[in-house]
């Protein structure tokens, strides 16, 4: 079941599912995107074929197959995955059965159902190229918003409009072959729509991805020219990056700034290489239900009690280090007020024979003079 073409809706439905609705930047942004590692979009017909559930659809069978092997081999991926469905137009860089994988920057051209189970062992398990298929690499810039129309109305009617407008003020920029506008399948949070993320390098060349809700028209510009064009994230309409968790993302907002008033995180540019770096460091979290991504696609183990029981190995540890200190701390002090309990006596002793040998000889001296 097809959706329709909710674009050009009367102003009456823009009102109540468009840029001009009531719940537009009623809700704080920053901090409602799940924590994960990785992005996989499927290339698959365009948003007017969609189903409101295209991984469940029994008419669209290689989402489906896709959306099934990852929840079959959840245990096995160890990288928290999101599998999100975009657009496929054959003659385009992105075809039909296209798999684009971020931040990885790499794309697996025409997956078959006859293929799903070899190439989510080989890619998404093992992590090593796909033996059946040629690996091709991504450059420039790329957009995935949000136009699942037939799954809410809202990003049926705002992801349409903002994909016209990039592509506009892309090739107003002459960015048209830097910038890549594609519509995706539900990302999750309709309430934020216009939803989108925008997978880019930083300033250090790394690709991250950066989720902005709340986004209008008149937003696509400062997006191109600001966080695509210099790296710097439109805080008003942040909700997230790849690779974060909502609590570092709150410490990272050192200025609160109510959404809608226009301000950018300059000099904030959550730095991509950091971030990793702070993934490494930071214990994993528990996997339960962590990618759940677009569609509901779950894909992660449960690592819960291998965390558990190492985090209380290292308290173990500390604990036992720190309580080993105090005692060869106590054990010097002992020692220190032994030597000196011993030094003193010893002094006292020969003060005490000195005295009475003094004593003695004074004795002597007298009884021989008197006789």
């Amino acid at each position: 079941m097809a959706s329709d073409d909710l674009s050009s809706l009367p102003s009456a439905d823009d009102e109540k599912y468009g840029f001009q609705r009531p719940e537009m930047f009623s809700i704080k942004l920053a901090g409602t995107v799940d924590a994960y590692d990785r992005h996989v979009f499927l290339c698959y017909k365009s948003p007017e074929a969609w189903p409101a559930r295209v991984e469940g659809s029994e008419s669209d069978p290689l989402p489906k197959f896709l959306s099934s092997a990852f929840k079959a081999r959840k245990n096995d991926i160890s990288v928290k995955t999101k599998l999100t469905v975009c657009e496929g137009r054959e003659g385009t860089d992105f075809a039909d059965g296209d798999v684009l994988i971020f931040p990885d920057m790499i794309k697996y051209r025409g997956l078959k159902e006859s293929d799903v189970d070899s190439f989510v062992d080989d890619v998404i398990v093992n992590g090593k190229p796909w033996e059946s298929g040629a690996q091709e690499v991504l450059t420039g810039s790329h957009v995935f918003v949000c136009a699942h129309g037939s799954r809410d109305r809202r990003c049926g009617v705002c992801g349409p409009v903002l994909i016209d407008k990039f592509i506009e003020e892309a090739e107003l920029r002459g960015m048209k072959d830097k910038v890549f506008v594609s519509p995706c399948s539900h990302i999750g949070g309709h309430k934020y729509a216009g939803n989108l993320i925008i997978y880019s390098p930083g300033a250090d060349g790394i690709i991250t991805g950066h989720w902005y809700g709340y986004v209008a028209p008149d937003d696509v510009p400062e997006l191109l020219d600001e966080h695509i064009g210099k790296g710097q994230i439109i805080e008003r309409l942040w909700r997230g990056q790849m690779g974060v968790s909502a609590e570092e993302i709150e410490k990272a907002l050192e200025h609160k700034v109510p959404n809608g008033e226009s301000e950018k995180l300059k000099d904030q540019k959550l730095p991509n290489g950091e971030d990793s770096k702070k993934s490494e460091e930071k214990p994993q979290e528990n996997f339960a239900g962590c990618c759940q991504g677009a569609n509901g696609v779950s894909c992660c183990r449960d690592g819960s009690l291998e965390q558990t029981s190492g985090i209380e190995e290292k308290k173990q540890k500390e604990t036992t280090e720190a309580t080993s200190g105090k005692k060869d701390g106590l054990a010097c002090k002992l020692t220190s007020c032994i030597g000196k309990w011993e030094q003193s006596d010893i002094l006292a002793a020969v003060a005490v024979v000195g005295a009475v040998a003094t004593v003695g000889v004074a004795v002597y001296s007298f009884h021989r003079r008197s006789g």
